[in-house]
């Protein structure tokens, strides 16, 4: 009998590939008799159930996902991470705290594939939440960071309050123009540009040339190779995509709920394979 049970809240919610992920990992660690990860959709006119109910019902903590990080700051002791992102995604009912385990998936992906971050410039496509993630990762370790928008006006905003929340300055909006001449070493695309089933599009403009020798982390993990992604191989550029970031988010939430380690590769290798099985389906 399941005496554990842990999920995933959002609306919509049967994209989730977060079931599946955790699931083969309580597996792998023979936890699964005692564990059990499950997704609930929750419409938004009805957001503060996407928390009492699975309370009530005994749920030990949540991942929460679109339309509800923002919200979740409400439903629990937000840590100085989920403040400074302005966002939770876990949460733990037995302490009643809430955190953000973007920034550690984030940063601990980019030193997985032994990408130089502390002294870097690097540049950040996009001003939503992901991109709030990011920068506040990125400064914390030490990075020279830049942020590139369609719109300035909301890169501005986000920095501003970036700035009231954890402190940050020094972070500049620019033009992509103007940050190809500073050269950036790392860029991040935290925008969903050239996520399925949009494959064809890209943020970068067309006619900037990509700088050079430049890596790319695309927070995109489907498809597997993004048309930025092929863009920056093209300009003799590194690229890698979103997965790793998934699973390492995926993996803090494991370990605040159960107090294990959980096995990365399992977690990694099943994404892949779920990934492909429905692209193939497509």
């Amino acid at each position: 009998m399941v005496q554990n049970r842990v999920g995933v809240v959002g609306f919509p919610i049967e994209h989730s590939l977060s079931p599946v992920m955790h699931n083969a990992a309580f597996k792998a660690l023979g936890m699964d008799g005692e564990w059990l990860y499950d997704a609930m959709a929750i419409p938004p006119d009805i957001a503060d159930y996407a928390v009492k109910e699975p309370q009530r019902h005994g749920y030990i903590g949540l991942n929460v996902t679109i339309p509800f990080k923002q919200k979740a700051l409400e439903w629990a002791r937000p840590d100085e991470i989920a403040r400074a992102v302005g966002a939770v995604n876990t949460l733990d009912f037995r302490d009643d705290t809430g955190t953000n385990t973007d920034v550690d998936g984030f940063i601990g992906d980019l030193q997985a594939h032994d990408v130089a971050i502390t002294g870097e410039k690097v540049l950040v496509l996009g001003a939503g939440g992901a991109a709030r993630a990011a920068v506040y990762g990125l400064v914390r370790e030490g990075a020279e960071v830049v942020v590139v928008n369609r719109t300035m006006e909301r890169a501005s905003n986000m920095l501003f309050q970036l700035t009231i929340s954890a402190g940050i300055q020094g972070v500049k909006a620019l033009t992509l123009d103007e940050v190809v001449d500073w050269k950036p070493s790392l860029i991040v695309n935290s925008t969903s540009a050239g996520m399925y089933p949009q494959v064809d599009s890209s943020p970068w403009i067309t006619g900037v040339p990509i700088p050079q020798g430049a890596t790319l982390y695309d927070m995109v993990y489907t498809p597997a190779k993004t048309k930025l992604m092929q863009q920056v191989e093209s300009a003799g550029g590194r690229a890698i995509g979103g997965l790793g970031m998934l699973a390492r988010q995926g993996a803090e939430a494991f370990k605040i709920w159960t107090g294990v380690e959980p096995p990365i590769d399992v977690m990694l290798n099943t994404l892949r394979t779920e990934l492909s099985k429905r692209e193939s389906q497509e």
